[in-house]
């Protein structure tokens, strides 16, 4: 009898669209991936009528859509499609910038062990998630949402991935400071910052599945945890001191770094608490804007 399927023999594929939500011809390219929930779902729609037995005569399936999370150690090269997905934009000489246009994808979830593959259509980052902190790969979610899913027998045929190593917050520098010229900076202990991008399907009559998805604004907001040595991140908070803050990550190689500047943020709390007997922590809360030299809120750039 074959065993169910198992999590350590499934693979995650892509191929980008040119189409919205149609799979074109061509090689997937294989995602290296720690975890993943996508999924198709579907909004149920239920009669109304009242009936003296007070039972329920009518429910059928209505909007679908498909969506969940990629998550993933970042490194060079592997996700570079996905940033460009979450940012709206393309690499231009290794720099990356939010901007305006979207990329699908077809997305390929492939069990080895029972011959089955879920495809799903149309999909594209909502949001996108990184989190740089000692002891950890830098950790990056995706969130996706797309259009539709269909059920398959026959694995896509795959490029190998970039089989560059996971970064990490070893190989890097944090720098915060004025707008124009952050310092590096040795007391930081972590960032996280997500790139909201709001999308959502657009239903219309005469088909259960979005012809498009609509797109909100590119919203960045973001944590900061320091280490308390003086009280000049707390006046950048108490003063509303604009600043600009850049966090490099590299592999252990020193030759992959990428680097994501904030040109222009707000830091939006500076909490100091007492909750153990050892160094004290400040927590800040940021928000990046839009900075006119740079023309972005957020600024990635790749060596």
């Amino acid at each position: 009898m074959t065993c169910f399927a198992q999590g350590s023999r499934s693979s995650l594929s892509y191929i980008v669209e040119s189409t919205f939500g149609t799979t074109p011809a061509g090689n997937f390219t294989n995602l290296p991936f720690s975890t993943h929930s996508l999924n198709l779902t579907k909004e149920r729609v239920a009669g109304n009528d009242i009936q003296a037995d007070r039972m329920t005569r009518v429910d059928r399936h209505g909007n679908r859509q498909t969506g969940g999370d990629i998550v993933a150690d970042l490194r060079k090269g592997d996700y570079d499609a996905f940033l460009e997905s979450a940012m709206l934009n393309t690499w231009a000489t290794d720099v990356l910038k939010v901007g305006t246009t979207p990329k699908h994808f077809s997305i390929e979830d492939y069990a080895a062990d029972i011959d089955q593959a879920r495809v799903f259509t149309g999909c594209t980052v909502s949001s996108m998630a990184i989190s740089i902190a000692p002891n950890q790969m830098v950790g990056t979610t995706f969130s996706m949402v797309g259009k539709d899913m269909s059920m398959g027998t026959t694995e896509k045929t795959q490029d190998a991935p970039s089989g560059n190593s996971p970064f990490d917050a070893y190989s890097g520098d944090l720098a915060i400071g004025n707008v124009g010229s952050p310092t590096t900076s040795a007391i930081v202990t972590g960032i996280d910052f997500t790139l909201n991008n709001s999308f959502a399907p657009t239903f219309v009559i005469g088909d259960d599945s979005a012809p498009c998805l609509e797109v909100g604004r590119a919203e960045i907001e973001g944590t900061i945890t320091a280490y308390f040595e003086d009280a000049a991140l707390i006046n950048r908070f108490l003063d509303e001191t604009e600043t600009a803050l850049s966090v490099s990550v590299d592999d252990p190689t020193g030759g992959n770094e990428y680097t994501f500047l904030f040109p222009r943020v707000k830091i939006n709390s500076a909490d100091v608490g007492v909750d153990r007997p050892n160094s004290r922590i400040i927590n800040m809360s940021f928000v990046a804007l839009y900075d006119d030299t740079e023309a972005t809120n957020l600024k990635t750039t790749r060596t």
